[in-house]
C-alpha cells in the first residue's frame, strides 16, 4: 500500500510550462486518492520517490539523485525510485543532458519516458534500464471542449499557438511564415492567428495577434475562441501546449517531429515549412472530420495518472515478492542447515554406538 510520495520538484503559482503543470497535477491526483505527497527527504517513511529532473541548476528541482542516493543508503534502504525523463538535449540543441539523466539514473528502480520518441534516443545512446512510456495528459476540469464554438463559414477561420518557452525550437520560422501569409490577401480574408505566450525578438509579427501568457481557466477560455491548433515545435519530448489544445476540441496542425506526433497522429495533420499553405488549406476544408474527431481525444489527466499508480502499486508489489521470496530462501536455508544438522547427529550418534 502506497502511503507517502516525495515528488523532486518545487511548483509554481501562474503560467510556468508544462512541467509544472506536470507536478500540479501529480499533487492534486496522488492527494485526492488518499497519498501524502510531499517535496522534500526529511520524512523517513517514503514509499515512492519520483526523481524529476536531477539537475541541482535546475529551480524546478527540490533535490537531486545524489540525495536520493544517500536517502536510500542511511534512511530508507527499502524507498523504490522512478525517474521520469521528459528532457533531452535535441530540445533545445544542449549537449550534456542525456549522458547527465543517465549517470543519475543508477539510483532509479524504474523510469518513465514521456514518449516512445525520447526513450528511442536514450536507448540508442546506451540506456538499459527498466522502464515504460507513460504519456502526458493535462487538466480535463478546465481544459475540456465544453463553449466550444463550432466554425460556421464563411466566417475566417481562427487559429492559435501558445508557449511559455520563447526558444526557436517552439517554431520562430514556422510563425513567421504564418505571419508573413497573413500579407497575402487570398489568406487575410479566410485565416486569423493568435498567439499566447512568450516570444523571441526574432518574432516581430505584423498580422498574428499576441497575448501574453495565460494559465488554467484563463487559457482554455482563450482557446476555445479558435476553430483549430498549430504546434510548430521541434524535438519536443511531449509536450503540455497541444494536449490542452487537443481536450479542448480543437484540430492539431503538426510537425513529424519528437514526441508530439504520438500525441497528435490521428486528431490532426502533419506538415513541414514546404507543406503549411497546402496542409492549412487541407485542415480548413476537412474541418469537420476533425472537429468530430476531437470528440475522442484520449490524452487527458486521469488517465496518465492512473497510469502512474499502476506503476507504482506494481512496483511495491514486486519489492514485496522479492522480500519474500528473500526470506522463504532465508527459511530454507535455515530448515536445510537443521536438517544436515539432524542426519549428522545422527550418524555421530550411531557411530558413538558401534564403537561402544
Amino acid at each position: 500500500m502506497i502511503k507517502k510520495i516525495s515528488i523532486g520538484a518545487n511548483v509554481v503559482d501562474g503560467p510556468w510550462g508544462g512541467g509544472n503543470l506536470f507536478f500540479k497535477n501529480f499533487i492534486n491526483f496522488f492527494e485526492k486518492n488518499g497519498i501524502k505527497v510531499i517535496n522534500h527527504l526529511a520524512d523517513q517513511d517514503i514509499d515512492i520517490i519520483l526523481l524529476t529532473d536531477p539537475r541541482k541548476s535546475s529551480s524546478s528541482s527540490s533535490y537531486t539523485h545524489r540525495e536520493i542516493e544517500k536517502y536510500k543508503k542511511h534512511v530508507n534502504k527499502n524507498v523504490i525510485v522512478v525517474q521520469r525523463i521528459n528532457e533531452c538535449d535535441e530540445r533545445k540543441s544542449t549537449n550534456g543532458i542525456n549522458a547527465y539523466y543517465m549517470r543519475s539514473n543508477k539510483i532509479a528502480d524504474s523510469t518513465v519516458f514521456v514518449s516512445s520518441w525520447l526513450k528511442n534516443i536514450y536507448t540508442y545512446q546506451g540506456f538499459k534500464g527498466k522502464s515504460s512510456v507513460i504519456l502526458g495528459g493535462g487538466d480535463s476540469d478546465i481544459f475540456n471542449n465544453s463553449n466550444l464554438k463550432k466554425w460556421n463559414p464563411p466566417k475566417r477561420f481562427k487559429m492559435t499557438s501558445h508557449h511559455w518557452s520563447a526558444n526557436s525550437n517552439k517554431g520562430t520560422d514556422i510563425y513567421n511564415q504564418i505571419d508573413h501569409l497573413l500579407d497575402k490577401n487570398i489568406w487575410k480574408e479566410k485565416l486569423e492567428f493568435t498567439y499566447i505566450g512568450n516570444v523571441s525578438s526574432s518574432m516581430n509579427f505584423k498580422n498574428i495577434k499576441l497575448v501574453k501568457p495565460l494559465s488554467g481557466a484563463r487559457l482554455a477560455s482563450e482557446l476555445k475562441k479558435s476553430n483549430a491548433y498549430l504546434t510548430a515545435s521541434l524535438n519536443e519530448p511531449s509536450g503540455n501546449h497541444h494536449i490542452e489544445a487537443g481536450q479542448c476540441g480543437l484540430p492539431i496542425l503538426f510537425i513529424d517531429s519528437g514526441g508530439i506526433t504520438e500525441y497528435c497522429k490521428d486528431f490532426g495533420i502533419s506538415y513541414d515549412k514546404n507543406t503549411l499553405e497546402k496542409q492549412l488549406e487541407n485542415l480548413i476544408q476537412n474541418y469537420e472530420e476533425y472537429y468530430l474527431k476531437m470528440k475522442k481525444y484520449p490524452h487527458n489527466n486521469e488517465k496518465m495518472m492512473n497510469e502512474y499508480m499502476v506503476l507504482f502499486k506494481k512496483l511495491i508489489e514486486d519489492r514485496i515478492i522479492d522480500k519474500s521470496n528473500i526470506n522463504l530462501f532465508k527459511k530454507s536455508l535455515i530448515l536445510l542447515y537443521l536438517v544436515c544438522l539432524k542426519i549428522l547427529n545422527y550418524v555421530k550418534f550411531n557411530i558413538f554406538v558401534n564403537l561402544r
